[in-house]
Order: structure tokens, then C-alpha cells, then sequence
């Protein structure tokens, strides 16, 4: 029987000697993969590859425009090369989002190559999931085989999360796929103590800095000190290496950077969510350290520090497991620390140099220190973070599980993948608990399976092969029929807003569908949205129960005790008692959804109808900008409607002092803005010195109110009579 030997199993070459494609066609050579691969390998990870793409875009349109914040970019961006190269909202470049512009580059040029469309928008995530899923494989099977590639990327594409995040237009899915690849490349330097592959690896996390800032440092500290301990070069060289990859890190990253700070602001936009147009502090406060403390100035509120609740959840050491986050990530997150425990001992008398056990603390450094930042930073934490974990937790597994199979004739190796089948059903089982409503007898089956199937690994030793064959299959199927279920409902389920969530509804923040179900859709597609609360929401800016003209969204965090629902075009009504404080600072929400008393499109933007869009389309070409609104989710969603450029007063939480009154005054005396949205945004109260208020106060006083279907807003080319 073959056994898993650390010390003597060498790294897979780049280019095999004797290349079995050497004089064959490039399809052959795709086809065929390594001359010392079974028939089957490269056929089973295209197979495996195509299946994931398929899978993740299926019914990818239900999303609509996702998050109407960075599909405003994207299309801003499409349109404008200078809101392009910023990251601007609008086209005409007032302010820029509150995140560096990466990862709305691939969507800007998908925009402007083949127009804007909820597609356009979509499908770059896609990809960014398919290509992380091989890489993932690259990384995995160069140590430990193709079984353990294929292994880690059908629990990749199966974590809830993931099939989330790479089918939305969060800066997360880029993030991701840039980690996995510095992972990669700081393996593959490990192999022969290449200067290159380290300095590929620091140009990927300076571009993972261009996507998310300062997370994208998070896997740094274990990955560096790995290389400086373990890599097979001289003490010098090691640290030299790591000088290089640093100054890689800080040109790939910092070019961009230098760039904003030094161009003159006068002829830029505004950096959004900063207090003082910098992305210097937007990096190390709103973005930085404001996440870790709960500090950030204009902010939608922090959370508590250390272990207890906050505004943004609990902290603490089983944050990764709680009811709002646990069904995201959790399922495999176990077996993965238990496979890392199992990869280390067998590895524990391999040389300094080894890479098998190299590959065990990259992999669970990165999970160990990601997952710990996570779990105890107080500031604004929102669950599709987590899909920065999915790599790792995937490579990990399909190591382990690999290294213990090769060891199973010893039967302590039997017994821990025993143990790790079991703890997996049983953690399954107790997520699947959580949504009682949603196929409720698979929480059973799960467990059972997962027992059987635990009885025969423990079992390896004695049983044959037939038997030890049926208890793997088993044991797969159990492990991965829960994150398979909730990957299915995500799939099948429209997201859109800021605050997404995978999987069926359990009570979380956002519901299915995560916060914004019902928000900005492309012409021509429909959805609805429920929601549970109390009160009534009325499309129309400024009308009771619903200042912005919001649509009824997800179902909000606490529980309900009653029921209501409405269409997606911003009408309905509810009834119940929301019985938790939503997440910021602001009180109890009324209206179905909980979002009622004018969130202003903080969660997600305003539905556009006709009559609003015909107005402000009207002339649009004669303007700067065709209207101006309070809050960017306000402003993207009457700019993706009209496809004109719309000023967000205020930046993503109404609170960023962009544009000042006196700035906002001199643009209405030029011509520059034809309207005002009425209502939306916080107002400017919320860490901002309220410039988003003054302004709403100036327009309403002075200019004439006009309506459009049920939108209400002010035409700053008309002052009304008593105006001086």
C-alpha cells in the first residue's frame, strides 16, 4: 500500500521531462495534461471547471444590478476613463466609492465593451470564481495529486459564500482570487527559493490593495515568516528575497496611490468615504484600523469590542460559527482545522525545507489569521467577508483528506478521518437546524450517512476494498449535501443591495437574498421582495413611512412576529413588531423589512419608474450632472436608470462633507445640475459635519418642487418666487 512520505516526495516540475505534448496540437496537449497523469485527470478538472462556470451562471441576471453602488461605477467608469482610472460614482467624476478602484476595472471594461446590463456586471465575478477555482487546483495537486486538487475545488465551488460572492460586484471576489494567487506564488517559490515567484506574490497583494486596501495584508504576517524560516536558501538570501517582494508589494499597490495624493483635488473627485478627501485616511480609518476598533469616522456605526455584541454582531472566538455567519463558511471549517492539525503531525519530522508541510501552514496561516481578524474586529463586519476563507479552508481539505487516505493502513489515520466525517455531518446537522423550514429531512440524513460512513473509515484497516470505497463516497456525500443544499438556494435565489447573504433565510441580516431584495433591476425584469415589520412604505421621496422612495428589502436582523410583503416597484405594506435595533445606530426600523423611517438607500438604491426617468432624461445632455441625490445607493440608482451621471451628496452614507453648500450653490448658478432627488441618506449625521442636510435645506427653501410618478424632486433651474 502506498504510504504519504513528507520527506522524500519531491515537488512537481514546471515542465516534466518528455512532455507527452511535445509534438502534439495545443487541444491535445489541453486535453491530455501530464504525461504522468491517468487518462482521467485533466478530462474530470476541465469537467469540474466547466461545471462551476455553468453553475454560477445560472439564473446570474436574478440579481439584477446586484449593488447598485458599484454598477453606478462600473457604468461611470464604462463611459469616463478619468472615473475609470478614480473609481468615480459618476461619470462626471463628483466623488469617487469608498474602496480603491480594482476591482470596478474588469466590470468598467466589461460595461464598455459590451454596454450596461446586468451580465456585463455579473460575469467578470464569474470568472474571477472559475479562475480562482483553478488555481486552487494548480497549488493543490503540484504536492499532493490531482484527488486532492479536484477535492479542493469541488469544496471551494460548493461553500455557500462563494457561490454568493463571485456571482456579486463586491470588491470581495477579486480580493479572493489575488489571495489564492499569492498563496500560490509563495509555494511555488518555496520549491527552489525563486526571487520571481516571491516578487509575483508581492504584486498580487499590492493589486489585492488596489482591490479591498488594507485586508489584503492580512495573510502577510504567517506567509512571511514562513518563507524566512523554511525557504531552501541562505538566511541572506531569504530575507533579501522578502525585501523584493515588499518593494513589489509597495510599487504594485502604491503607484495608484501616489498617483490620487499628488494629483491636484481641485481636478479630481472627492475620495469617498474619507472626512478630508484622502485615501491616505480613508486607508487607515474607514478602511483600516476603523474596521478592527469600530472607529470610523463617518461611519453607519461600530460594534463592540472584544468578546460581546456590537452594532455589527457578536465578537469573539465563535464569531465564524454563530447563527448569522456560520451557514456562509462553517461547514468544512472544522475538518479543515482538524485536517490541519492531521497535516502537521505527519509532516512534523519532514526537514525545514519541506514542502508538504509548507503548503499546510501557508494554507492554514492564512485561515488562522484571516478567520481571528474576523472574528474579533468591531467595526463594520458584514457575513460575505468570509469568502476570503473559502480557499483556504477548500486547500486544506482536499490535503488532508488526501494525506490521511495514503496513511490509512495505520489506524489512527483511519480514526481521524473518522472523526473528521463525524464532526462535519454533526456540524452540518446543527447548521441545517437553523433553517428547520428548508428540506428538513436532509439534517437527518446528513447525520446518519455521516455516522455510517465515519464507522467505516475507522474500519479502514479491516474492511475491503468494496466497503472502504462505499464509506468515502458516503462520507463525501454527507460532508458536502449541507453547503451543497445552501449553494443551491443561492444559485436559485436573486441578491441585491450592500448586504448580501448565501443560502436560505434563517433569521440573518438580509434575509434571502441578503438586505435589498427587490432593488435596482435592469429594464425588462421583475422580482418581488418580502419583508417583516412594522408599518407601511409608499414609493416617493419624502412621503411618510418611506422618505427615499425605498423598496421593500430582506428580512432584517431579530425576530418577527408578523408578516408582510410587497411588489418590487416600492409599494406594499406589513405588519408585525421588529423586535431587535437594527444595525446603525438609528433605532428600531418600521415598514416591511424593517426599513421604513427613510434609510434613503443605505442598504440598497430607489426604485426608478417612468415618469422619474423621462425627467430626468429630459435635457440631460445640457448638464453636468441630471440631478444630484443624498447618498450614493440613492444617486446610483437614478444614474443606472437614466445611464446619465447623478452627484451623491454625501458619498455611500450621506456623511462625507462632498460637496460643501458653497460648492453646492455655485454648481446650481452655473447650470451644472438640472434636479434634486428629495429625501435619501442619513443627512449628513452621521460622522459627517452635515453638509448633506444644509444642502437638502438650501434646495427645498429655495427651488420648485416637481413630481414624477411618486418620486418627488426640485428643479434647480426654477427658484421659487420668494427666492432673493
Amino acid at each position: 500500500m502506498t504510504t504519504f512520505d513528507p520527506v522524500h516526495a519531491p515537488a512537481r516540475p514546471d515542465t516534466p521531462p518528455g512532455h507527452a505534448g511535445a509534438g502534439a496540437s495545443l487541444p491535445r496537449r489541453l486535453w491530455r495534461g501530464r504525461p504522468g497523469d491517468a487518462p482521467w485527470v485533466r478530462p474530470a478538472f476541465l469537467a469540474l471547471l466547466l461545471a462551476l462556470t455553468l453553475a454560477y451562471l445560472w439564473n446570474l441576471s436574478a440579481s439584477g444590478y446586484a449593488n447598485s453602488f458599484y454598477s453606478a461605477a462600473a457604468q461611470a467608469g464604462g463611459s469616463s476613463w478619468k472615473a475609470f482610472f478614480f473609481g468615480s460614482l459618476d461619470a462626471a467624476n463628483a466623488i469617487t466609492v469608498d474602496k480603491p478602484p480594482a476591482a470596478l476595472w474588469p466590470m468598467a471594461l466589461s460595461v464598455r465593451i459590451f454596454g450596461l446590463s446586468s451580465w456585463a456586471i455579473l460575469a467578470p465575478q464569474v470568472l474571477m470564481g472559475t479562475a480562482t477555482a483553478a488555481v486552487l487546483y494548480a497549488a493543490v495537486r503540484r504536492r499532493f495529486g490531482a484527488a486532492a486538487g479536484l477535492i479542493t475545488m469541488a469544496v471551494f465551488a460548493l461553500t455557500p459564500v462563494a457561490a454568493l460572492m463571485f456571482r456579486f460586484n463586491n470588491p470581495d471576489a477579486l480580493l479572493t482570487l489575488l489571495m489564492t494567487v499569492t498563496v500560490y506564488c509563495v509555494l511555488r517559490a518555496m520549491e527552489h527559493g525563486r526571487t520571481k515567484w516571491l516578487v509575483w506574490a508581492g504584486v498580487t497583494v499590492g493589486l489585492a490593495f488596489l482591490s479591498k486596501t488594507l485586508q489584503a495584508f492580512l495573510i502577510l504576517p504567517p506567509l512571511a515568516v514562513l518563507y524566512a524560516v523554511c525557504a531552501p536558501v541562505p538566511v541572506r538570501r531569504r530575507f533579501g528575497q522578502l525585501g523584493l517582494s515588499a518593494l513589489a508589494v509597495l510599487v504594485a499597490g502604491g503607484w495608484w496611490v501616489a498617483v490620487v495624493e499628488l494629483w491636484p483635488a481641485a481636478s479630481r473627485p472627492y475620495i469617498g468615504g474619507s472626512q478630508h478627501n484622502s485615501f491616505l485616511e480613508l486607508t487607515f480609518g474607514y478602511n483600516g484600523l476603523g474596521r478592527l476598533n469600530g472607529e470610523e469616522t463617518g461611519s453607519v456605526g461600530g460594534g463592540g469590542g472584544g468578546r460581546g455584541g456590537g452594532q455589527w454582531g457578536e465578537t469573539g472566538i465563535g464569531r465564524m460559527f454563530n447563527a448569522e455567519i456560520g451557514a456562509q463558511i462553517s461547514w468544512l471549517l472544522p475538518a479543515a482545522l482538524i485536517l490541519l492539525v492531521a497535516g502537521l503531525w505527519l509532516t512534523r519530522r519532514a526537514e525545514r525545507t519541506d514542502t508538504a508541510r509548507a503548503a499546510f501552514l501557508a494554507w492554514g496561516g492564512s485561515l488562522l489569521m484571516t478567520a481571528t481578524v474576523f472574528s474579533f474586529m468591531a467595526g463594520i463586519f458584514h457575513q460575505y467577508y468570509t469568502v476570503a476563507l473559502a480557499p483556504y479552508l477548500a486547500a486544506l481539505t482536499g490535503m488532508g483528506v488526501t494525506v490521511l487516505w495514503e496513511e490509512r493502513a495505520r489506524w489512527w489515520a483511519g480514526a481521524v478521518l473518522a472523526v473528521t466525517v463525524a464532526a462535519t455531518a454533526y456540524w452540518a446537522y446543527v447548521l441545517l437546524g437553523r433553517t428547520p423550514d428548508y428540506q428538513p429531512w436532509l439534517r437527518t440524513a446528513v447525520l446518519a450517512a455521516g455516522l455510517v460512513a465515519a464507522v467505516g473509515l475507522a474500519l479502514a484497516a479491516r474492511l475491503g476494498r468494496p466497503l472502504v470505497l462505499a464509506a468515502v463516497v458516503l462520507g463525501f456525500a454527507a460532508s458536502l449535501a449541507g453547503p451543497a443544499a445552501y449553494t443551491v438556494s443561492t444559485l436559485n435565489t436573486g441578491h441585491q443591495g450592500s448586504i448580501v447573504t448565501a443560502g436560505p433565510s434563517s433569521g440573518g441580516m438580509g434575509g434571502p437574498g441578503g438586505g435589498g431584495r427587490g432593488g435596482m433591476r435592469p429594464p425588462g425584469t421583475q422580482g418581488q421582495g418580502q419583508g417583516q415589520g412594522q408599518g407601511t412604505s409608499r414609493q416617493g421621496a419624502g412621503q411618510p413611512g418611506n422618505p427615499a422612495g425605498l423598496p421593500p428589502t430582506g428580512t432584517p436582523p431579530g425576530q418577527n412576529t408578523g408578516q408582510g410583503n410587497g411588489q418590487n416597484t416600492g409599494q406594499g405594506d406589513g405588519q408585525g413588531q421588529n423586535t431587535r435595533r437594527f444595525p446603525f445606530g438609528t433605532g428600531e426600523r418600521g415598514g416591511p423589512g424593517g426599513m421604513g423611517g427613510g434609510m434613503g438607500g443605505l442598504l440598497n438604491g430607489a426604485t426608478v419608474d417612468a415618469k422619474a426617468k423621462a425627467l430626468l432624461a429630459a435635457d440631460a445632455d445640457a448638464y453636468t450632472w441630471a440631478a444630484a441625490a443624498i447618498g450614493s445607493q440613492n444617486a446610483a440608482s437614478y444614474q443606472l436608470a437614466t445611464q446619465k451621471p447623478v452627484m451623491a451628496i454625501g458619498g455611500f452614507n450621506g456623511s462625507d462633507p462632498s460637496p460643501t453648500l458653497a460648492q453646492f450653490k455655485r454648481y446650481v448658478e452655473e447650470g451644472r445640475i438640472h434636479y434634486f432627488v428629495s429625501g435619501g441618506g442619513m443627512g449628513g449625521g452621521m460622522g459627517g459635519d452635515g453638509t448633506a442636510s444644509q444642502i437638502s435645506a438650501w434646495v427645498t427653501e429655495n427651488f420648485t418642487e416637481v413630481t414624477a410618478g411618486g418620486a418627488t424632486f426640485y428643479d434647480l433651474t426654477r427658484p421659487t418666487a420668494t427666492t432673493g
